[in-house]
């Protein structure tokens, strides 16, 4: 079902009852794709260009080990933004502006790099929150897992075997652009879309990114809560304030709630807004192997598209929100652009006053 934004526009506003709702859903999101994602795209690269600039100086009192599984997670963000957004959904939302990409035989290459960044963001995010839990639950592997150096080593694993784990797909794609997400935006090579063997390690790309990552996330922070709460009774009971004496805050409970919050609005977020692909693809895959009958909407798709995308650009505003130094740290990055922009508009106002505007 290919249709353009034109003919999209065109079943919005005409009178076609005979267009089911979910019809009608997908012409409205292939309409406004169009327009959303090169917003996303100029919003999401500067967002995450800063977010990783801030974090890099250290002065976000976070700890090190924090630091650098956060600058990654951005960096990762960044790459999905460049690789899929950039280079994937936007020319797929511009057909006839990008039909010299149609002639270039690297699309193969483009899907092992996309997918690789894919699974470097989901899975730090998975680290991350290991590494949290690690911290809040456990204090005797706290100092020996906590470091610098160990998440320098599970980022560098981490990247390496994603990389390793996409090679497979330069061999189960060709090398020119489909530009169509139906599954692939790559032409599929002969007999791999009805292979049982390709689909097989086709379905187990997609448990391992992201449905498994789903299931330690919610595993890591159901250990994690339970800890915080059992841990804050106790420390209640062991201070007093079982009895109906004020007590004063505790700071190590203080630290606990923060980096519960932290780590469970990154979480929820990742979860959030990768559920509706992971339903597709696996709802997809199923269908070409005769497991299910129907194939799964196209608003599914495309919604899901959307909202995968938008969580490379969610993080900043997390920390923001979560994180007070952080947003001390955004508000110093942002003044000297704000200052030229006034004085810009001053200048601006000024066009018709003989007085020169300041340099």
């Amino acid at each position: 079902m290919k249709r353009n934004v034109f003919w999209a526009a065109h079943y919005i506003f005409a009178d076609y009852d005979w267009l089911t709702l979910d019809d009608r859903i997908y012409c409205v999101l292939r309409t406004i794709q169009p327009i959303c994602y090169p917003i996303l795209a100029i919003v999401a690269v500067p967002v995450n260009l800063v977010t990783i600039a801030i974090l890099s100086r250290g002065k976000c009192g976070l700890s090190k080990g924090v630091t650098r599984y956060l600058v990654s997670m951005a960096s990762s963000d960044l790459l999905v933004v460049i690789l899929d957004l950039i280079l994937r959904q936007i020319p797929i939302a511009f057909p006839r502006e990008f039909r010299l990409l149609r002639s270039i035989p690297a699309c193969n290459v483009h899907a092992v790099l996309l997918y690789a960044a894919t699974d470097c963001s989901v899975w730090f995010t998975v680290t991350f929150t290991f590494d949290r839990c690690v911290a809040i639950c456990s204090a005797k592997l706290r100092s020996k897992y906590c470091s610098v150096r160990t998440a320098a080593v599970v980022l560098g694993t981490v990247s390496v075997l994603s990389c390793l784990k996409n090679v497979f797909w330069y061999f189960l794609l060709r090398g020119w652009y489909y530009l169509l997400n139906n599954p692939w935006f790559c032409y599929g090579r002969k007999n791999v879309l009805y292979s049982p063997v390709w689909a097989t390690i086709e379905f187990l790309h997609y448990l391992v990114t992201p449905v498994l990552p789903f299931l330690l996330v919610l595993v890591l922070n159901a250990l994690t809560i339970r800890h915080v709460l059992v841990a804050s009774r106790a420390r209640k009971r062991l201070r007093g304030s079982s009895s109906g004496e004020q007590s004063p805050r505790d700071p190590e409970m203080d630290n606990r709630r923060k980096s519960l919050v932290l780590l469970l609005v990154i979480s929820g977020n990742f979860i959030s807004l990768w559920a509706l692909f992971t339903v597709y693809y696996v709802w997809a895959r199923l269908r070409y192997l005769g497991s299910v009958s129907t194939f799964p909407p196209w608003t599914v798709r495309e919604l899901g598209f959307m909202l995968q995308l938008l969580s490379c650009c969610t993080n900043t505003a997390i920390y923001a929100a979560t994180q007070r130094k952080f947003r001390e740290q955004l508000k110093e990055a942002v003044k000297p652009p704000r200052a030229f922009l006034v004085e810009c508009a001053r200048c601006v106002r000024r066009l018709r006053n003989p007085r020169q505007c300041p340099d």
